[in-house]
């Protein structure tokens, strides 16, 4: 394993972050569900929304933006339908809500279709559409990423998690944490030229639709954008378009008011051996000759089967040292003044031991935050 990087069993990282966001007054329940849906991203390989991640959520719950132990409400409903307010609540409560409400829906009926309005960020989307495909359904869902996701036979199926730009802000994240610059066709700066620099894009700029320019049809990825907000922001009756805020901009007691949308559909309602033909296509595919023998034809969902084999083999998931430091230190100031703070301080003390980092080995700023909270 490279010096750069560090394994960590899935069972701790979870630990972790439950503790991070029972600290700031998540209940038991919502901290397992978000330790449970970041662990999965990791695990899965989306590393942009993971642990990476757990800062910015604990800064939503500190600022009230997010009310981390409210429950959803439906507003309106019908057979196959329900429009559902979240209250603000943290976006993988509302999510599974949801995607459950869809599902029951789409048992009965055939489709089941709900939208969210008052929700926070639900992490990744393939975390949802996967809860269908577990019950034999197809999926559908959006909120700027979209994901597809429809059974097959033996347990194999096809996972679509994109986002509708030409990547997810948090890889952005990765990269400025890593110090590396991002290649071209991701983001733009605050003068409307593309940029590699990654706090440039980061801070001030904005992502680039999928497909990058014009040039390279970006035109396309824009209107995927479209599509989605129409789902979500226009449907739901929330924020839209330029009403809604940058994730990492959070003003104390703001709403986010995030749209959701989740679609189920049972295929018994339509043609039968829908299983059976998804097989045939995703073997046909895999079984292409791939234009480099060293790559195999993969389809969506497999990069994601390859990963998680790995993580089971080497007995953990493998983070690199700086997105260790940068969670544990930034959990740690954001919870470290809380009521009965001691137990959060030794446990985070305990994982910087775990991972080997000392006060000595992190950057300076790291370092303050570090001797600060001990």
């Amino acid at each position: 394993m490279a010096a750069s990087s560090g394994v960590v069993p899935l069972s701790e990282v979870k630990r972790f972050i439950a503790e991070c966001m029972e600290k700031v007054g998540t209940s038991r329940q919502g901290a397992t569900d978000l330790a449970d849906l970041l662990v999965e991203a990791d695990y899965r390989g989306h590393y942009s929304h993971g642990l990476n991640r757990l800062e910015t959520y604990i800064e939503d719950v500190t600022s009230g933006a997010c009310q981390p132990n409210v429950q959803p409400t439906v507003l309106k409903e019908t057979l196959s339908t329900a429009w559902v307010d979240g209250n603000d609540g943290l976006g993988v409560v509302v999510g599974n809500f949801c995607m459950e409400l869809a599902m029951s829906k789409a048992r009965q009926t055939g489709v089941g279709w709900v939208v969210a309005k008052r929700s926070n960020h639900y992490g990744i989307a393939g975390w949802y559409s996967i809860k269908a495909v577990q019950c034999g359904l197809l999926a559908a869902l959006g909120t700027n990423p979209i994901s597809l996701a429809a059974p097959a036979q033996d347990g194999d199926s096809f996972v679509l998690d994109m986002a509708t730009t030409a990547v997810a802000v948090g890889k952005i994240e990765v990269q400025r944490r890593k110090k590396e610059r991002i290649p071209e066709n991701w983001a733009l700066g605050p003068d409307g030229r593309v940029t590699t620099d990654t706090d440039v894009a980061f801070n001030t700029g904005c992502l680039l639709p999928l497909g990058g320019v014009e040039q390279t049809s970006g035109y396309k990825g824009y209107g995927l954008g479209l599509l989605v907000e129409t789902f979500c922001g226009i449907l739901a009756g929330s924020l839209y378009g330029p009403n809604v805020r940058r994730w990492m901009q959070t003003t104390s007691g703001d709403s986010v008011n995030l749209g959701q949308c989740f679609i189920a559909v049972d295929p018994g309602c339509f043609a039968p051996g829908f299983q059976g033909r998804m097989s045939d296509l995703l073997g046909y595919l895999r079984g292409m000759e791939p234009s480099d023998p060293e790559k195999p034809v993969q389809v969506p969902g497999d990069p994601e089967r390859r990963h998680m084999k790995s993580v089971d083999e080497q007995g953990g998931i493998s983070y690199h040292q700086n997105q260790l430091k940068a969670s544990v230190c930034g959990a740690r100031r954001k919870t470290g003044d809380s009521a009965d703070g001691h137990k959060m301080k030794d446990y985070s003390c305990r994982r910087l031991q775990y991972i080997g980092v000392t006060s000595e080995s992190l950057p300076s700023f790291l370092g303050v935050a570090f001797r600060d909270f001990s």
